[in-house]
């Protein structure tokens, strides 16, 4: 398993992650119909435009395997929601269920957090779906403190969310050799 950063040419590898991989974490949490309805071509458009976007200070980085099969990305870059305790924010991460619970996850974060570093950004938080307890119980094993809450609209569905923070993003850093 390697980390990399991630390019153009992976925009359809990252599409079928992103989709796949929030059905089988938001299964109950969104709504049926909504994530029945996700498509694999509309988010290799997404990523194609995330990967031609020039935002000097914004990563994407992708996990893959020996043979170069993507099964998880990661994105991160400024904080933007305005909250003046942290200056960096991850946007997200996700993994196909296959390849949880292998210490990609925690490589990818700290991907991302070797960046926010290398761009300034000391401090990180990242909002998750309240009710993704896999994956809070995974931040706050990261060492990630609950900071704040909030409803969001998806899809119809109000969605709780909660905020992790970490004062020193270095505190995520890991050591990338051997997974």
């Amino acid at each position: 398993m390697r980390i990399r950063t991630a390019e153009l040419q992976d925009a359809d590898s990252l599409a079928r992650v992103h989709v796949d991989s929030w059905r089988s974490t938001y299964a109950g949490i969104l709504p049926d119909e909504f994530l029945a309805g996700l498509s694999y071509r509309d988010r290799e458009s997404f990523w194609e435009q995330v990967l031609t976007t020039a935002r000097p200070t914004v990563s994407n980085f992708l996990a893959e395997t020996a043979s170069g099969h993507v099964v998880g990305l990661a994105a991160g870059g400024p904080e933007r929601t305005g909250n003046k305790n942290y200056l960096g924010e991850l946007y997200l991460v996700y993994l196909l269920e296959q390849y949880q619970r292998r210490g990609l996850g925690r490589l990818l974060v700290s991907a991302v957090a070797e960046r926010l570093l290398a761009d300034g950004f000391d401090s990180m938080l990242l909002w998750v779906a309240k009710d993704n307890h896999p994956a809070c119980r995974f931040y706050e094993a990261l060492g990630g403190e609950l900071i704040d809450s909030r409803t969001i609209d998806i899809a119809g569905a109000g969605v709780a969310e909660v905020a992790y923070g970490w004062q020193q993003v270095a505190d995520l850093l890991t050591d990338q050799a051997g997974v």
